[in-house]
């Protein structure tokens, strides 16, 4: 029997990546290999519906082989294009009483500020919100100067709007929101808002922001002392570089 028949008895045996290297070994070899019959046998093991039309649905069996036999796996990403140095935040809290608001708490806090969280809390905090502040979750921390003290059972909201000073443009992080939830286990009061995501990611939806108070409990006929705030974003987004690509795909305005 010939060499070629050999080889076009031998190669549809193989696997995939052992006719591959068959491409190597020399000319005739990498010629006989090329055959795209033997790329189709091999298809037709992985993915047989593909082979059940007169032509592959790629220019060849073989480009269709080799371009999905292995998972895919995960590419770097590119460095976010924003930065904590280019943003602002601009926080505010209300306290509502019956009909009437008041501002308990205004600030314009540079991107570099709250990126850090490294500000150290006021001694006596509990345990608990200490092994928070310094878990590995990425979150946004700034203290609140002056501290100021509210009722329990008191209705406080918070905006939180953010600027880029490379583009003067302006995005929603959370807009008039209720810190309904309150947990005195952990010294942590909690409102939320879902992003507004731009039209250019339709498919991206449903990611809520997380404001929380951080306070100290005093036992002092139900009022809170508020010496913190914190920005984060659950899940969605666990390191600084995850952060700023969130940010990069708000509604800007």
């Amino acid at each position: 029997m010939a060499c070629d028949e050999i080889l076009k008895a031998v190669f549809p045996l193989l696997e995939g990546e052992d006719l591959a290297t068959c491409m190597l070994v020399c000319k005739q070899w990498q010629e006989i290999a090329q055959d795209d019959y033997f790329w189709k046998c091999l298809c037709t093991k992985r993915w047989p519906s593909v082979c059940k039309r007169p032509s592959p649905p790629t220019v060849t069996y073989h480009k269709l082989f080799k371009t999905f036999y292995k998972p895919q796996h995960n590419r770097p990403l590119l460095p976010p294009r924003l930065s904590f140095k280019d943003l602002e935040f601009y926080i505010d809290l209300w306290s509502k009483q019956r009909s009437k608001q008041s501002l308990i708490f205004s600030d314009v806090v540079p991107g570099l500020v709250l990126q850090k969280g490294s500000w150290i809390p006021p001694p006596g905090i509990s345990d608990v919100l200490r092994s928070h502040l310094e878990g590995p979750e990425h979150t946004m921390t700034l203290p609140v100067e002056p501290r100021f003290n509210i009722p329990y059972d008191q209705m406080v909201s918070v905006s939180v709007l953010v600027g880029r000073k490379d583009s003067n443009k302006v995005a929603c992080i959370i807009n008039k929101s209720f810190f309904d939830y309150t947990d005195r286990s952990t010294f942590r009061a909690h409102a939320f808002d879902y992003l507004d995501i731009s039209p250019a990611h339709p498919f991206v939806s449903g990611i809520r922001a997380w404001v929380s108070l951080l306070f100290m409990d005093h036992d002092n006929d139900g009022i809170i002392d508020v010496f913190g705030i914190q920005v984060d974003f659950g899940v969605a987004a666990s390191s600084e570089e995850e952060v700023l690509r969130l940010l990069d795909i708000l509604d800007w305005k």
